[in-house]
């Protein structure tokens, strides 16, 4: 299997030709004629939150380097719910938040950069074709515990749900009437990315990701797929026509005012710029070409 998408958190070394007390020389005729930053013009942007959005947000972040050598985005994963309290205790300016706002949470801004969903995903050799509303119910609540219950093979179910605290479970419970307090998990994860490799490495497992989190992986080799829940198909294009129930937006949010950068840089996720990012990470964009 290849190795699977993972956020990358940059520690931005600045280098600058001729370091005579390092010993440096021989910098290329490119590496010579590029804008040097000192350490002290640098402004850094730190985002933190989903982590459905970091990898998107790390993209978006080089994206914006480019065009501003003096700023550094730094983001950090850690789920929807850290987003929005590092952004009330002033840890954060920005948070990433993969749900709509909550009533509570009228004190913040937010800014919608892309749409996604929640889908159900199993083993790639697991012959279940599809499953019902009632069925993921039962999985999920320990009344059904062999795949051969499902027309399966005779495989017990590990059942695989996420930490409190993370959004993708709160869509889940609330779509399918299941409280947290109910769920009869036997493997608790964070991200996404460790509930699809927990998933593609045992064939009686099944789990609740993002959608475009999981296409991406299964077209990187991961053993995978997106299961159709009744009449609902899981996918990307499903989530864009609307037609998939499970979906959510991907949100930036913050504390108004906002620093005429901050503004600049949530402008930009929102841009036309960054369609081809949000693509990418086959996440539904929300700016018009």
């Amino acid at each position: 299997m290849k190795p699977m998408r993972r956020v990358v958190w940059r520690l931005t070394v600045l280098l600058c030709c001729g370091w005579v007390a390092a010993g440096l020389t021989g910098c290329s005729r490119d590496t010579a004629s590029a804008q040097v930053v000192s350490p002290e013009a640098i402004e850094r942007i730190t985002v933190v939150g989903s982590s459905t959005i970091a990898p998107l947000l790390s993209e978006i972040g080089k994206a914006y380097e480019k065009k501003h050598p003096n700023i550094r985005i730094e983001v950090q994963a850690g789920g929807s719910s850290r987003g929005v309290l590092d952004v009330r205790n002033g840890m954060a300016k920005l948070g990433m938040v993969s749900r709509e706002m909550r009533p509570d949470e009228q004190d913040l801004q937010s800014a919608l950069i892309a749409r996604d969903g929640v889908g159900i995903i199993l083993h790639k050799d697991n012959p279940v074709p599809r499953l019902s509303r009632s069925q993921v119910v039962d999985i999920y609540t320990g009344k059904l515990k062999n795949w051969r219950q499902l027309g399966g093979n005779d495989v017990p179910i590990t059942v695989v749900s996420k930490a409190e605290g993370r959004s993708t479970l709160d869509i889940f419970s609330s779509y399918f009437g299941v409280p947290y307090k109910d769920i009869a998990a036997h493997v608790i994860i964070g991200d996404n990315q460790q509930g699809i490799q927990t998933v593609a490495g045992s064939s009686g497992a099944i789990g609740y990701v993002s959608i475009g989190s999981a296409e991406y992986e299964a077209q990187q080799g991961a053993a995978i797929r997106l299961v159709p829940m009744d009449d609902q198909v899981p996918s990307t294009a499903a989530v864009a026509s609307g037609r998939y129930a499970i979906s959510r937006e991907l949100n930036l949010v913050f504390k108004s005012p906002l620093s005429a950068r901050l503004q600049d840089f949530v402008a930009f996720t929102q841009s036309e710029a960054v369609i081809e990012l949000v693509l990418g990470q086959y996440f539904v964009p929300t700016a018009s070409r």
